[in-house]
This record gives structure tokens, C-alpha cells and sequence, in this order.
């Protein structure tokens, strides 16, 4: 494959001209890693990606998640086209659909009784810390160091705060993540080191009356992939049980990918209140909130207000009803988990034989890997080595053979639906090539 970038880099200078950095969110531009420009799509047909150049890649970066049947998938477009054609997009209304997309979720997720539908991850988590502070009549909710919850005032703190003012490891200061969100908002939360069972015993023993909810990806899925430690999930069902707080998963990334109800089911943790959005609608804007009855009940009777014009479309029910009959289709996670595994053990193996210190850390189809000789536990771990420049070097390499991810660490490898073994050969020959051409840098550099 001949590797040309002249037409994306001219059309992303010609973006510019009348989008604010070229780009539609801050993860697809350079200041993001893809230097000096983001390639520029010209479309996408199940696990591949073509751009304006005619180059042809495996996609492993799908979206950041909510391909997980890849593009274009022929039972998504049917559902959706099917939806627009035979229903219009919207009513502000109720209609059928809606009711049979929220069933479909309750059937499956452990945790949900009543549902809720919206447009964004981001949506859905502000509506779970309202009802969890309306429900308790408290303010304060712990999230943890490292953790992405949303882009809103009230979420995007300490995600990958500077060390340097994070402040003690086991109380970590609450840091901003943008300019523009006020310092008051920091006086609502607490931050906290994932997977420390004595940082959050301690701190629930002292404030834990002040708690109205625990808030936590139950696999860290925005720094990397960092899963729990053994018992850190049931500890956290348990003191939040015992405080009288409530226990929300934001599954925007997990739910549906690690295993149709979501990494509660795969891990056997059931919280109170969980957010679901990306593999939800297979591609689709749409997300969800659901979980207790008692709790759902303060938005059922309008204590709590939950509003929106866009909410479940018809675009985004019918999405989810199709995503979720793929995924509900005996063997699908079955051959998900075998095809990831399969690319991890090969990626793992490549870079070991290659000398270079690696921890491919995964669960299920979501992985990333570190340039580490230990394992990855929590974001303090993992500052030194996101952002890596010895990364970036690599994915340039593979980009150039045909392998689409994301340049920066922070950001996972995913696998759809419809990647096969051919392209597990395809990438695991093209990382080899790449780890030859650029072994130098990797065994020599550094992440600093």
C-alpha cells in the first residue's frame, strides 16, 4: 500500500478555515497526537477505513469505541433507514420503539429496572450524580484520579492532572481538566487513587456520611486500560452500602463491550445507578441511564428533572435494538474475546521478542499497551508512560502499513464485531514490520 497523506493534509487545512481547530472534538487533532495533521476519512465498510489518499486501513481505533459492529454494518443501516423511512426521527412523543429499546437494555444489564434515554455519555453521567445527590440529599461524590466521566464543568476534573499539583497520592487534590470550569465545582467532589482499598476505607470512614455516590468507570478505560484489582469493585459495593451513598458504574465504555450487561456482569458487582452509551448504538448518538427502581422512581415522578429534545430518537432506539440482537447472538463474545486475545498475546510477543518492555493490559475487545516492566494499577503508575512519544513513533509506523489507532496511549485498541482472523494476520504482520523499523527508538527511548 503506497502511504500519500497530501489530500487529508489539504482538506484538514481547508477544515480550518471554518472549524475551530480543524476538528469536531479535541481527541482528532494534532494537539491530540495526530501530527502534523489527521488523516481525513473518506469512508469506512465493516473493520476497514479508506481516507481521501486511498489508503486502506484495519480499524482498531473505531471511533473511539462505538463501532463495535464496525462501519457501515448492513443490520444497523437497515434498523435505522427502516426507522426514518417508516417512523420520522422524532416526536417529542412516546412511541413504541423507545419502549422496546429500554427493555432490551433491563433484559440484560443486572443493575436496571427503569431507563432513561439521552444523547451522551457526558448526559448520562450528570443525570446519575443528580439523582444520586437528590436521592441521598447530599453533595459530595468520590471519582477517582485518571478517570474520564464527560466533558461538563461538574465531571472533567483530575482526569490526567499535572503530578506535580495533584498532590498527595493517597487524598489527591481535585484539579481541573480545562480552563473556563469554575473552582467551586471542586468543593462538590473528592478525588481518589483507583484501586487503593485503604485510601478509600479511610476516606469513607471519615466523610463518608457526606457521600452521595461513588463514581467509577469499573474498568479505567480513558487512561488506557486499567482493570480493578481482585475485590476493589466489591469493596466499593460494600462501603457505599454501608454509608448510605449510591454506587454508579459509568459503563460508556464498558457496557455491551466486556460482556452484554456490562462489566457488572462480567465482574459480578451490581451498582445502584449505571451509565451506557458508544457500544449502546453500534454507532448512533444515544445513551442511557438506568438502575434502581427506588432510584429511577425520582424520575419517573419529576423530582428529578431528566429533559431533552433529542432523546431517544427514533435513530438512536432503533440503533439500539440492532446492536444489541447482534451482540445478543450466541457466540458473539465468545469469538470478541478470541479475536482480542488473539491480538494481544501476538502484539505482546512481538515486542517481548523485540526486547522492548511491554504490559499489554486488556479486558475482553479493549486493550492497550504499556511500555512498563510491571503492571499498570492506577494513574499515578501510569503518568510516565501516557502520551508516550516511543507509542506515537510506533502507530506512525503502523499507519503507514495500514493499521488505523489512535497515536496517543491514553486511547484504547478496540475490536468489533466483524474483525476476523485475516486481520488479526493482517495487523500482528504489519506490527512486526513496524516494531523492526522503529526497534531502535522503541528499546532505546524513554516516555518522559
Amino acid at each position: 500500500m503506497g502511504y500519500d497523506t497530501s489530500s487529508s493534509e489539504i482538506a484538514y487545512k481547508r477544515a480550518e478555515q471554518v472549524i475551530a481547530g480543524g476538528v469536531n472534538s479535541g481527541a482528532r487533532g494534532p494537539d491530540a497526537g495526530w501530527v502534523p495533521s489527521p488523516p481525513v476519512v473518506a469512508r469506512g465498510e465493516g473493520a476497514e477505513l479508506w481516507d481521501l489518499d486511498g489508503n486502506r486501513y484495519i480499524d482498531h481505533l473505531l471511533a473511539l469505541g462505538p463501532m463495535i459492529h464496525g462501519h457501515a454494518h448492513p443490520e444497523m443501516t437497515q434498523a435505522v433507514t427502516a426507522a426514518i423511512r417508516d417512523l420520522s426521527t422524532m416526536y417529542a412523543l412516546p412511541y413504541e420503539l423507545e419502549a422496546e429499546a429500554a427493555r432490551a437494555i433491563v433484559d440484560v444489564v443486572p443493575s436496571v429496572e427503569l431507563v432513561r434515554f439521552s444523547n451522551s455519555g457526558t448526559e448520562a453521567v450528570l443525570h446519575a450524580t443528580r439523582i444520586a445527590r437528590a436521592a441521598t440529599g447530599r453533595t459530595l461524590v468520590v471519582r477517582f484520579e485518571g478517570q474520564y466521566h464527560g466533558w461538563a464543568d461538574q465531571l472533567e476534573w483530575s482526569h490526567h492532572p499535572d503530578l506535580a499539583k495533584a498532590g498527595p497520592v493517597l487524598r489527591p487534590n481535585a484539579l481541573p481538566g480545562s480552563l473556563g470550569i469554575p473552582e467551586a465545582f471542586g468543593s462538590a467532589l473528592a478525588v481518589m487513587p483507583w484501586n487503593d482499598a485503604e485510601a478509600i476505607e479511610g476516606f469513607m470512614a471519615e466523610r463518608g456520611h457526606e457521600v452521595a455516590a461513588i463514581l467509577t468507570e469499573p474498568v479505567m478505560g480513558n487512561t488506557g486500560v486499567i482493570p480493578p484489582n481482585a475485590g476493589y469493585l466489591e469493596l466499593l459495593r460494600d462501603l457505599t452500602t454501608r454509608h448510605g451513598a449510591v454506587l454508579i458504574f459509568d459503563e460508556v465504555i464498558t457496557g455491551f463491550r466486556v460482556a452484554l450487561g456490562g462489566a457488572q456482569a462480567k465482574y459480578g458487582v451490581t451498582p445502584d445507578l449505571t451509565t451506557m452509551a458508544k457500544a449502546l448504538g453500534g454507532g448512533f448518538p444515544v445513551s442511557a441511564i438506568g438502575g434502581k427502581r427506588s432510584l429511577m422512581e425520582l424520575v419517573a415522578d419529576g423530582s428529578v428533572l431528566h429533559a431533552g429534545t433529542y432523546n431517544a430518537s427514533t435513530l438512536a432506539t432503533a440503533a439500539v435494538v440492532a446492536s444489541l440482537g447482534i451482540l445478543s447472538k450466541p457466540g458473539t463474545y465468545e469469538r470478541l474475546y478470541a479475536t482480542s486475545e488473539r491480538l494481544q498475546h501476538g502484539i505482546g510477543a512481538i515486542l517481548t521478542d523485540a526486547g522492548v518492555p511491554v504490559q499489554v493490559q486488556g479486558v475482553g475487545p479493549m486493550f492497550q499497551t504499556w511500555f512498563s516492566e510491571t503492571p499498570v494499577t492506577n494513574y499515578r503508575e501510569a503518568a510516565a508512560h501516557l502520551n508516550s512519544p516511543r507509542y506515537a513513533t510506533l502507530v506512525r509506523a503502523l499507519l503507514e502499513r495500514g493499521v488505523m489507532v489512535h497515536p496517543s496511549n491514553i486511547e484504547l485498541w478496540f475490536v468489533s464485531t466483524v474483525h476476523t482472523d485475516a486481520h488479526v494476520d493482517r495487523v500482528l504482520e504489519a506490527f512486526a514490520d513496524a516494531v523492526a523499523e522503529t526497534r531502535e527508538v522503541l528499546v532505546a527511548g524513554t516516555d518522559a
